[in-house]
């Protein structure tokens, strides 16, 4: 029996072993992929890890900063909220760190606080942290400030906007003005044109003097001619006889 149980105890050892082998590889592969910045291949590699350990404290930190880099931070948060299991006080610390960049990430300035405040709790001389919540109150009381003087600059504004469209009507309406004057001045212009062009055409034409004596020496052959054609017309009806 006392064999037998030794037996066991140096199975279940080498079993251990070898998976802690099994998912140290992994571990670390993961990391090496996290380094060089492929995250989506770093993830993979920490949730096969999880295989051998699903309640890591430590795999769950680890999917979180992946989540995180890929800009997925509602996802972080949760990974990081369950990595708070950890029995390591400087790792919770982390872990509510890496917490408070996510919901800074996602605009909840308020709980962003929070998480860096629990974070120096734990671990007080975490200089990032501090920093980081300085920074995220100095934000919240800008963006406070903003609010405040937003309606007195929306009411502004409206005023300049207001304003400006006034002066676009006014002169839009200038313009349809000019616009309608000088089609009315063109129209104008040309009926006067066309009435011209009417009287000329209505009143006879002037004629020099020369022009004058030549259509009236023509006028006075023609009628020479017209009475030469009307004599040898009439020399012409008289019949003479001959005799051979």
């Amino acid at each position: 029996m006392n064999r037998v149980f030794i037996f066991i105890i140096i199975f279940f050892t080498a079993f251990q072993c070898v998976y802690g082998q099994a998912l140290r590889r992994k571990v670390v592969a993961g990391n090496k992929l996290y380094v060089e910045e492929m995250y989506d291949e770093a993830l993979n590699k920490y949730i096969d890890a999880q295989v051998h350990a699903p309640e890591s404290p430590l795999l769950k930190f680890n999917i979180g900063d992946a989540q995180y880099k890929k800009n997925k931070y509602e996802e972080a948060i949760k990974e990081f909220e369950a990595s708070l299991s950890s029995d390591d006080v400087l790792k919770q610390a982390q872990s509510y760190y890496n917490m408070g960049n996510s919901l800074y990430r996602l605009n909840k300035l308020p709980e962003a606080i929070a998480a860096y405040k629990k974070s120096l709790e734990l671990n007080p001389n975490d200089e990032d942290a501090k920093y980081n919540l300085e920074f995220v109150r100095k934000k919240l009381k800008d963006e406070a400030q903003k609010q405040q003087q937003n309606p007195q600059q929306q009411q502004q504004q409206n005023q300049d906007q207001q304003q400006q469209q006034n002066q676009d009507e006014q002169q839009q309406d200038q313009q349809q003005q000019e616009q309608q004057q000088q089609q009315q001045d063109q129209e104008q212009q040309d009926e006067q044109q066309q009435q011209e062009q009417q009287q000329q055409q209505a009143q006879p034409q002037d004629i020099s003097k020369e022009d004058a004596e030549r259509i009236l020496n023509s006028l006075n052959e023609d009628e020479e001619k017209m009475k030469e054609a009307r004599k040898q017309q009439m020399q012409g009806n008289i019949s003479v006889s001959k005799d051979w």
